[in-house]
């Protein structure tokens, strides 16, 4: 027999008020990292420019020419004769593209000029990518 009384218990409660912000103050901090981040662009050194200024287009296309002479067009190697077909195939659904050129301080610019021939034979506006310069 349990002559003990059970209303006398002690309640037992776990506050979780400060995890509550620790886990606030995480979530937020990973979503505007994710923010940031830019998953289609390959790490360059890009050129320095004092009056660049971001624009954004309806539908864009990355492409970017390492220093050892590689084009990436969204992170996926190519070679420069098959950047003309991507365009093209790119270009398929009539809305206007814009190709964002990332090339590497270091690249000569006959191959910058290169992909900017290909960009105006198929009437395609191109925005060459610099760094703000740091005074």
């Amino acid at each position: 027999m349990n002559l003990r009384n059970r209303r006398n218990r002690p309640t037992a409660e776990v506050h979780t008020a400060a995890l509550n912000d620790i886990m606030f103050f995480l979530m937020l901090f990973f979503l505007l990292a994710s923010a940031v981040s830019n998953p289609q662009v390959v790490k360059l050194l890009l050129p320095k420019s004092s009056a660049g200024e971001q624009s954004v287009a309806k539908k864009t296309m990355t492409i970017s020419i390492t220093a050892d002479l590689q084009y990436h067009v969204d992170k996926q190697v190519m070679s420069l004769e098959q950047l003309e077909p991507m365009i093209q195939a790119q270009m398929g659904g009539g809305e206007d593209l814009t190709i964002m050129l990332y090339a590497d301080s270091s690249v000569p610019i006959q191959n910058v000029i290169s992909v900017m021939d290909v960009a105006n034979r198929n009437r395609v506006k191109l925005v060459l990518a610099t760094e703000p310069k740091k005074d």
